[in-house]
């Protein structure tokens, strides 16, 4: 049963710079992690990859080929992996106990309204796999009320489409002070509270005004969406992201190594099939911790 995630995320979100640290963090951890370029446009990516895409197909042999432009080529070769799934074979020459890391192209389409990827994600749930979804958006987006609405819109049409645990991530919050004041405190706009608040920041007067309220007013209806934040730089932050995308997956509920037998018969099953029976309540329903858990905190950082 190996655990992963899937992530996406608009063009310079920071995906694969999120991968890099996720790999040096795991490394300083000890943790087993592969990491599967699935961008057939990032023939140079940061990390080592355990396997990449472009041993498949690459976006330029797909332009010269059939004359496309890049998000038509993008198109087809998601396609054409979803096509020769089989591909992704290899993965089962992975350690169980291995954390999988699926970095993804840019392209919102393809996890918006593109039944491909979804297809994929449902093959891979075929073969036992857990995963979640990490959204990644650039934190400076929630400094223009406009750009936010739409972030919270394309957040949640993303949710329904994957049908994934979701983990939605505000990307280079370090980076955010940069962009001046905010108009809410920073829990505001990771806990999406009420967005009629929203109306005095919007340009009044226009065709768009009343569209823009009835879309917070569709987001705050599913009320599903909401933010954690990341500073890739900030290891503490990237524990909390990891203890968050760990809970998503239920890989948290996995017991370590010295606590898996108990006199069970356990002790042959591999460590991801086994069930940690001793802190499962505590672990599902209990807060997260850590330096970078209050938001205030990382706000005034």
């Amino acid at each position: 049963m190996p655990f992963g995630e899937i992530v996406i995320g608009a063009p310079g979100a920071g995906k694969s710079t999120y991968a890099h640290g996720k790999y040096q963090l795991f490394s300083a951890l000890e943790r087993p992690i592969a990491i599967v370029n699935l961008d057939p446009a990032n023939e140079s990516v940061p990390y080592p990859c355990a396997i990449s895409i472009s041993s498949l197909i690459t976006l330029q042999d797909v332009m010269h080929e059939f004359g496309l432009g890049p998000n038509g080529a993008m198109l087809y070769c998601i396609e054409y992996l979803e096509a020769n799934f089989d591909w992704l074979v290899e993965l089962g020459r992975l350690h169980p106990d291995t954390w999988v890391v699926f970095d993804l192209p840019g392209q919102v389409e393809l996890s918006m309204n593109h039944e491909s990827l979804k297809n994929m994600i449902v093959k891979l749930g075929k073969h036992d796999y857990r995963l979640a979804a990490v959204n990644l958006c650039d934190a400076h987006y929630i400094t223009d009320a406009a750009k936010y609405i739409s972030v919270l819109l394309l957040s949640l049409r993303t949710m329904l489409q994957l049908e994934l645990p979701h983990v939605n991530v505000l990307s280079k919050i370090d980076l955010l002070s940069q962009f001046g004041d905010l108009d809410f405190n920073l829990d505001y706009y990771t806990e999406v509270q009420d967005l009629s608040y929203l109306g005095n920041s919007l340009p009044q007067g226009t065709k768009f005004a009343a569209l823009n309220m009835r879309i917070c007013e569709l987001v705050q209806d599913f009320g599903l969406v909401g933010f954690e934040t990341l500073a890739v730089e900030d290891r503490e932050s990237m524990l909390r992201l990891m203890r968050v995308v760990d809970r998503a997956t239920g890989c948290v509920f996995v017991p370590s190594a010295p606590q898996e037998s108990h006199g069970t018969g356990q002790e042959k099953v591999p460590s991801t099939r086994r069930v940690n029976l001793d802190s499962l309540f505590t672990t599902a329903a209990g807060p997260i911790g850590g330096i970078r858990s209050d938001v205030k905190g990382v706000q005034e950082r």
